[in-house]
């Protein structure tokens, strides 16, 4: 059955007009629209409102430099505390209040070389909302708000003030904390029933590691709303860098998955030299042409113990308590010679690409979108389309362990896709389906949608709604609001749209730009998936 078209509602101006790389709606920004308790809170980049003039950058640039703007509304008949609306109650379109947009205008954001994004996490023992931001290889950019803003917020008038300044640690942490000095690729998620995590990669692209943090809520520091401990470096390159997919916490078996691959470190000239800045480049010395392998693990303790895909235990970072017995003897992160990593084999040069898509559906099946020019092993695809690159679907059976690879009916341009595994409407048996949500190119603006189900073992790849049908122009790599998915069976996308239009909950209208430098509109789809 397709997807009726989506109510579209405009978050802010995108400034890609105006820059040469996008800021905002990349694939990496594991959680940049977030609901909980029944509002939706979404974080990008714009300029300040026109009634307040942007300063000059003090490099003298004549970019106008980007702020944070962090959004929320209230969503009506929507679920509250975790707890899912009956079937009976979906309504058949979208219904939210009016968004509410804060604006910090105490930090100017000025690079351009497509990494430095914003994140978000919402804790939801204590609902303090935390922000990342503005990070590819430099000093932490952090902050949170007070406690209880997202548990009760009808209680709170939203502005700046609630949240705390730049700050350059973690609540809990010394500022002599060593990842601290070199951080890209931020991501905040659930963990437990009332904790988050904080992740991100220190050194370089080909020559880096991956960080684990849990906050804690209510265990004040110096009057913070809680505290961060540091679980350990759970992913190590050796001569390369793990790129994550995602890392997702299922509450319904208390497991914490991760998917990543690696890219190979080419030596180049200058690579030791502090002050290097070639890594920094959109395309630096070492990219994706050295992507390799597709790896798995697991952690059944919210990541201080690491499982294969085979449930052999292959790292214990800090156990939380003293390691006992053959603990003892385990390497205390994961490298690429830990044994039963590798979920698929895939060589460099293979188009395979970095921080595409990841999900876990309700069957407890990982789910993984990437793209190579590869046969998939045990499959009737060989490989005879002379090196052309084809997206491809992999998914492990929560059973057996085996992952399987599927080759999908479209190739892939440069943008990323996005997967989202809704939880089954009515029958708690019905068979899982999977949504593959996939952007066009650079010269493409057509996001596709395709569905395929757990009942056919998903050999079949079934478009659902393409863009083109409902007349949008979309941009950016798409995200998707899982928290809402889970709970309000609502398919909520952040995405960029090209040359405006009107927003279907305030009438305002969108910008236009013109033909050669079109402007483009932060937005968010709502597609509401049929109980």
């Amino acid at each position: 059955m397709a997807l009726v078209n989506p109510t579209i509602s405009i978050l802010g101006q995108d400034p890609g007009h105006r820059r040469r790389c996008n800021i905002n709606a990349n694939a990496f920004q594991q959680d940049a629209v977030v609901t909980f308790r029944g509002w939706q809170y979404a974080v990008f980049y714009s300029y300040l409102c026109k009634d307040h003039p942007s300063p000059r950058p003090v490099d003298g640039t004549d970019d106008e430099p980007l702020y944070i703007h962090l959004a929320r509304r209230k969503l009506r008949h929507a679920s509250v505390a975790g707890l899912r609306r009956p079937s009976n109650e979906i309504e058949k379109e979208s219904q939210a209040s009016a968004w509410e947009v804060l604006v910090f205008d105490d930090y100017p954001q000025t690079s351009d070389d497509g990494h430095n994004t914003v994140q978000m996490g919402i804790c939801p023992g204590d609902g303090t909302i935390h922000l990342a931001y503005d990070h590819h290889c430099d000093v932490l950019r952090y902050r949170h708000s007070v406690s209880s803003l997202a548990l009760t917020p009808d209680d709170f008038q939203w502005k700046p003030s609630l949240f705390s300044p730049t700050l350059s640690h973690l609540p809990g942490l010394p500022t002599t904390h060593t990842p601290f000095k070199d951080v890209t690729y931020p991501r905040f998620g659930f963990l437990g029933n009332n904790n988050m995590f904080l992740s991100f990669r220190d050194g370089k692209a080909g020559l880096g590691n991956d960080h684990l943090y849990m906050y804690h809520p209510h265990q004040a520091v110096d009057g913070e709303a809680g505290r961060f401990t540091y679980i350990g470096q759970h992913l190590t390159g050796i001569q390369s860098n793990p790129y994550v997919n995602g890392i997702t916490y299922t509450q319904r078996d208390n497991k914490l998955h991760i998917t990543w691959v690696y890219r190979g470190f080419v030596n180049y000239d200058g690579w030791d030299d502090p002050l290097d800045t070639k890594h920094k480049q959109q395309a630096g010395p070492n990219g994706a042409e050295n992507n390799h392998d597709l790896c798995y693990a697991y952690s059944e303790d919210l990541g201080y113990t690491w499982r294969n895909g085979n449930g052999q235990v292959i790292a214990a970072l800090s156990l939380g308590t003293e390691a006992v017995g053959d603990m003892k003897s385990l390497p205390n992160t994961i490298t690429n010679l830990a044994p039963g990593i590798v979920a698929s084999k895939i060589a460099k040069r293979s188009g395979l690409m970095n921080q595409e898509a990841q999900a876990v559906d309700f069957e407890g099946r990982v789910h993984v979108l990437n793209r190579d020019c590869l046969a998939c092993p045990d499959s009737d695809n060989d490989g005879s389309d002379n090196m052309q690159v084809r997206w491809k679907h992999y998914f492990r059976d929560s059973l057996d362990g085996i992952w399987t690879c599927h080759v999908l009916p479209i190739s892939p341009g440069t943008r990323r896709g996005r997967l989202a595994a809704p939880p089954p409407h009515r029958d708690p048996h019905a068979p899982s389906e999977i949504y593959i949500i996939l952007p066009g190119s650079d010269t493409n603006s057509i996001f596709r949608i395709l569905k395929a189900s757990s009942k056919d073992s998903y050999t079949n790849y079934t478009q659902v709604w393409s863009s083109s049908q409902a007349g949008l122009k979309l941009a950016g790599e798409p995200l998707v609001d899982s928290s809402r998915l889970e709970f309000d069976l609502v398919l909520s996308v952040f995405c960029l749209r090209e040359h405006g239009g009107l927003d279907q909950e305030t009438g305002d209208k969108g910008s236009k730009g013109d033909e050669n430098h079109p402007q483009r509109d932060v937005v968010i789809l709502d597609f509401e998936l049929s109980p």
